[in-house]
């Protein structure tokens, strides 16, 4: 029987993030090529530094002519993201920071596992195993750490975005060690937020002044206590911060982007991926199975994995767990999720139309447990498949 009564913790980071401003500009990258063409191949890769930002990587499209044509933006989609960050620093300013360029064309070897030729389907983008997972610990159906933690960072970025806070600045990192009682989220033992800011006489004492009345508004009523240990800004001073203070990569933040640690993850990264790649799609698809299981009713707690191999179209295997909370077996979930969704790569990605510009969006505040959006955004949120999930078992 698993334990009830623990605390967990989770973390997580901004947008100023330098591993998120890097994730940001490679997800950007992917959506303007999506946004000239559906079947866009992208894997586009950031760096950033003092002072400058190396971006490398395949990227493919249908017309040769305007591949070259939209590499040729790759600067300018930097820059832009860069800004819109918040990133005016001397050392890293989205004016003058230099920008490398590296893209190329994409693998022909890559290719022909991937596209579709004759009678055969289009196979997977990579071998690789994903993990979704789902439990009713928030509306969200999210773990509750990472759910908060990501709460609290979006709340002060847009206070500081919108000017309420000027003295904030884009680099921050949040971290959330929840009490579990009976298996259920009802408190906070520690805070952890460590927030870059502007103004060098700034004290410790000054920044939790500043960040705690919003990091109290995000979490529910009394999980707070007299007993709840604050730690902000423990190491003093943050003025030098993003890639400036600590170089960036994209894909280096993968716990933060799905589950805070509370579930598996199958190691791919996310952002820079096209849709193809299964790394990210069957990672969604496995997201939105979960979900769909627990919003069923059919377990209060879900784990899905797939499995697949390159160039070969169908899941290699289908795996459920629901930690002893089913209502059902977990094998007749697994055969019902097999007859309920197409898991070929093009099913997966039909089904979640994921063959649109919606992923620069994704790149900051987890991937997951985010609401749907009306042009197509986060669609693996959606809860439509229960039903069928439900009837097919």
């Amino acid at each position: 029987m698993s334990r009830q009564n623990y605390v967990f913790t989770s973390e997580s980071v901004s947008e100023g993030h330098p591993d998120k401003v890097c994730d940001r500009i490679s997800d950007a990258v992917l959506d303007a090529f999506l946004s000239e063409e559906p079947e866009a191949r992208v894997a586009a890769e950031t760096f950033a530094t003092t002072n400058r930002v190396v971006i490398g990587g395949e990227v493919g499209l249908s017309d040769k002519e305007k591949l070259g044509q939209y590499l040729d933006q790759i600067e300018d989609i930097a820059r832009a993201c860069i800004k819109d960050i918040g990133y005016e620093q001397d050392k890293f300013h989205h004016a003058t920071c230099e920008i490398t360029n590296l893209l190329h064309g994409q693998s022909a070897h890559i290719a022909q596992g991937v596209d579709a030729s004759g009678d055969k389907d289009e196979g997977a983008g990579d071998q690789g195993i994903m993990f979704g997972f789902a439990t009713d610990e928030t509306p969200e159906l999210m773990p509750a750490p990472i759910h908060y933690a990501h709460a609290i960072l979006r709340r002060l970025a847009e206070v500081r975005k919108n000017g309420t806070e000027p003295t904030l600045r884009p680099d921050a990192k949040s971290q959330l060690s929840v009490r579990y009682e009976n298996g259920k989220p009802v408190g906070v033992t520690s805070i952890v937020l460590s927030t870059q800011h502007a103004d060098e006489s700034q004290t410790s004492d000054d920044i939790r002044a500043i960040v705690e009345p919003y990091i109290r508004e995000q979490l529910p009523e009394g999980w707070i206590t007299d007993a709840t240990e604050w730690w902000v800004n423990p190491t003093g001073k943050f003025v030098i911060g993003g890639p400036d203070g600590d170089a960036g990569l994209t894909g280096r933040k993968i716990i933060v982007d799905t589950y805070g640690g509370a579930a598996p993850h199958g190691g791919g990264a996310f952002s820079g991926k096209d849709p193809t790649k299964v790394d990210r799609s069957a990672a969604y698809a496995a997201r939105y199975l979960a979900k769909n299981v627990v919003a069923s009713g059919m377990a209060s707690k879900c784990t899905i994995q797939l499995s697949y191999a390159i160039g070969v179209s169908k899941p290699l295997s289908i795996y459920c767990d629901t930690f002893g909370t089913g209502q059902v077996r977990d094998e007749d979930i697994e055969k019902a999720i097999g007859a309920t969704m197409d898991l070929t790569p093009r099913g997966i990605r039909e089904h979640l139309q994921l063959n649109r510009p919606i992923y620069q969006r994704t790149a900051a505040y987890g991937h997951f447990g985010r609401a749907p959006q009306a042009d197509g955004g986060f669609s693996w949120e959606k809860t439509d498949l229960a039903e069928a999930l439900k009837a097919a078992v």
